[in-house]
């Protein structure tokens, strides 16, 4: 849905990536290791393309905080979150595999949390069920609601694909959106 919004054409494809975590790697530098993984364990298979590769995380209190899977969980970690900052890092990788060129980046963005109330909480997990979101919520939805408010440079980023970052690599690979 991101890319549609760039205009030009793409084609989906799964990597094959181990994305567990290193030992004592910082969320910055893990979804720029899978970032990159995921885009260079492509090239084989499309060996003349543009490959964009992506990873997110999500912070709170210094620790990573996954998808929540159980209602028990994702009230757990809306009550922390609760008046907060949870951190999202989307690491971003365009790799040219006729060349062998590699562009990283990481693009951090700061979700300010309003105070919320137990009712609220229950509320929002009944109305949204978001238990397969990192950090128990969905910005594009009703999680909007949450929010005191939102600190990036690049909203979409926030959702898993930070485009304004990416249209500055592709220009780099002489492809230019606005162009296309």
């Amino acid at each position: 849905m991101l890319l549609e919004k760039l205009g030009i054409a793409f084609e989906c494809a799964a990597p094959d990536t181990d994305e567990t975590p290193l030992a004592g790697e910082t969320p910055r530098h893990l979804v720029l290791r899978l970032a990159q993984s995921k885009a260079q364990s492509l090239a084989e298979r499309y060996p003349q393309h543009l490959i964009i590769g992506s990873d997110q995380v999500c912070v709170l209190n210094g620790e990573i905080t996954g998808k929540p899977l159980t209602e028990e969980k994702a009230r757990q970690q809306l009550k922390q979150a609760s008046g907060n900052i949870v951190t999202f890092y989307t690491g971003l990788a365009l790799y040219n595999s006729a060349t062998g060129h590699l562009q990283t980046e990481c693009e951090p963005f700061d979700v300010h949390f309003r105070h919320l109330s137990e009712p609220e909480i229950d509320d929002y997990l009944r109305k949204e069920n978001p238990l397969q979101c990192a950090g128990s919520f969905k910005s594009e939805g009703l999680g909007i609601a949450l929010f005191e408010r939102l600190e990036g440079r690049d909203p979409n980023a926030l959702v898993g694909l930070p485009l304004i970052a990416l249209c500055q690599m592709l220009r780099r690979e002489e492809l230019n959106p606005l162009r296309a």
